[in-house]
C-alpha cells in the first residue's frame, strides 16, 4: 500500500511538473526556460527535479508526444465510426477546438515548440504530425468523392482550419470573450459551413 502511495505521488508530482513546463514554455519559449526557473515554479530544489525528469528534453518529448497520442487516438475512433466525412470531419474539429481552451499550453507547446526535439523524436513527431493532416486530408477527399463537400484542395483546407483553430490563444487572451461552446460553434460554423455542398 505505502508503495502504491509513493507511485502516485512520484506521478502527481510529474503530471505538475509538465503542466508547469507547457505554461512556462508557452510564456518564454522552451530554448530561454531553465530547468532552475521551472523548480523555482514548481516549488522544489533544482536537484529534486532530477528525481522525477532527466532533463528538459525529456519534458518536451513527453508534452508532444503525449498530444500526439490524444489527437491520434481520437482520429482512429472517428475513422471507425460509418458516419458522413462531412460529420467525422466536423468532430475532428470540435475535438481540436476543446483540447485549445482545456489543454491549450499543452497544445500550444506541441504545435509550436517541437522543432526543440532532439532526433530520434524530431523525425517521429514531424512524421506523426505529417500522417495526422493526411488523415483530415482523406476525410475532406472522401467526402469530396461522395459530393458531401466542394471540390476544392484538401491540403489548403487542412492547413486554413488548423491555422485557424491554433488563433484560439488569442481567444484565451480576451476580456471579452464569448462562451467556449460559442467558439465552438462560431468556428463551426466558418470553417465547415463553406465546405457543405448543396444538392
Amino acid at each position: 500500500m505505502r508503495m502504491a502511495k509513493a507511485i502516485r505521488k512520484k506521478a502527481s508530482k510529474k503530471g505538475l511538473i509538465l503542466q508547469k513546463a507547457a505554461a512556462m514554455f508557452r510564456q518564454r519559449g522552451f530554448a530561454a526556460t531553465s530547468m532552475r526557473d521551472l523548480a523555482e515554479v514548481v516549488g522544489i530544489e533544482a536537484a529534486s527535479l532530477y528525481n522525477h525528469i532527466s532533463s528538459k528534453n525529456e519534458i518536451l518529448e513527453a508534452i508532444c508526444f503525449e498530444m500526439a497520442n490524444h489527437f491520434n487516438t481520437h482520429m482512429d475512433q472517428i475513422e471507425a465510426t460509418r458516419q458522413s466525412a462531412l460529420s467525422a470531419l466536423e468532430a475532428v474539429l470540435r475535438f481540436h477546438i476543446k483540447q485549445m481552451v482545456d489543454n491549450y499550453e499543452q497544445v500550444y507547446v506541441s504545435d509550436r515548440e517541437w522543432k526543440h526535439l532532439q532526433e530520434p523524436y524530431l523525425s517521429n513527431f514531424q512524421t506523426q504530425r505529417r500522417t495526422y493532416r493526411k488523415r483530415i486530408a482523406h476525410l475532406i477527399d472522401t467526402g469530396i468523392q461522395k459530393k458531401e463537400i466542394l471540390p476544392i484542395d484538401s491540403a489548403t483546407a487542412v492547413l486554413i482550419m488548423l491555422h485557424a483553430i491554433s488563433g484560439i490563444e488569442s481567444w484565451h487572451r480576451s476580456k471579452k470573450r464569448i462562451s467556449a461552446r460559442e467558439l465552438e460553434d462560431n468556428m463551426l460554423t466558418i470553417l465547415v459551413g463553406g465546405l457543405r455542398k448543396n444538392h
